[in-house]
Order: C-alpha cells, then sequence, then structure tokens
C-alpha cells in the first residue's frame, strides 16, 4: 500500500483542493488585474463578464480553471463528507480522493498553462472516473449498512 498522509484521513484531501482552489484565485487575479490593466478595461465600469473577453487567452483561461474549481470539485466536496460521515476512510476511498486532488491539481496547470484540450479533456476524464468510482464506493457501502 501507499503511504498516505495525516494517517489516511479523508478530511484532508478535501482540504487540500480547498486550498489549491485559493492558490488558483491568487493567481486569477495575478494575471486578470495586469491584463485588465494593459487592455485598459475599468473594473468600476464593467457591467457584462462578457465584457472581459477583450482580455489575453493566458488571464482568461486561468479565471475559466477557477471557475471549474468550483464546478465538478462541488460533487467531490459531498462525497468526502458522506464517506466521512459513514466511516468510509479506509485506504482505497482515501487514496482516490488523493488521486482526485492530484488530478485536479494538473489539470488547473494544464488549463492555466499549455491548455492543449484533448490532453485537459483526458485529464478531466480521469478525474470524473476517480469521482464516479468514490461515489459508487459511498453508495455500495450504504446499501450494505458498512462504516468502514
Amino acid at each position: 500500500m501507499i503511504s498516505l498522509p495525516f494517517d489516511g484521513a479523508i478530511l484532508p484531501a478535501a482540504m487540500a483542493l480547498v486550498v489549491w482552489t485559493m492558490i488558483v484565485w491568487v493567481w486569477m487575479y495575478a494575471t486578470r488585474i495586469p491584463a485588465m490593466q494593459s487592455a485598459k478595461i475599468d473594473a468600476g465600469t464593467l457591467k457584462h463578464k462578457e465584457e472581459l473577453h477583450r482580455l489575453p487567452t493566458w488571464a482568461r483561461q486561468v479565471a475559466d480553471n477557477y471557475n471549474h474549481l468550483h464546478e465538478q470539485p462541488t460533487v467531490f466536496y459531498v462525497v468526502v463528507v458522506i464517506s466521512y460521515l459513514i466511516g468510509l476512510t479506509q485506504d482505497l476511498q482515501v487514496q482516490l480522493a488523493w488521486a482526485y486532488v492530484v488530478i485536479r491539481v494538473l489539470h488547473s496547470l494544464w488549463q492555466n498553462t499549455i491548455n492543449y484540450v484533448p490532453i485537459r479533456f483526458l485529464l478531466f476524464t480521469l478525474g470524473s472516473i476517480v469521482l464516479a468510482a468514490m461515489s459508487v464506493h459511498v453508495v455500495m457501502a450504504m446499501l450494505r449498512g458498512a462504516t468502514g
């Protein structure tokens, strides 16, 4: 078995993704503010996000990724909490949780830098498969009344 951080606890995996999301939030503003200044976009006069399409791709893709970190990962957070509440925190579920976090970080790094869509899609698909496996694992545990 692979040695896991935090004695195999599942909640730190979710917290790691929260921390990563905050890192991407900082990254977004570190790219967006200078890009807005260069494009002479005044945040005080913006009415619609469509006006931000004047920003260069490298600034928009980080903001897009920040938004993506608030989409599918919300399901991950729910699955982690339910896993914790029903005691489904053995090695397999924890490994899947950490695998999902690593894949999401790789997805962010890829989208925010190279952004070659076929590879980004592959990373998204891998993350989706891991999340589906976690979800099935929870449903199976709930159906059999298992607590770990």
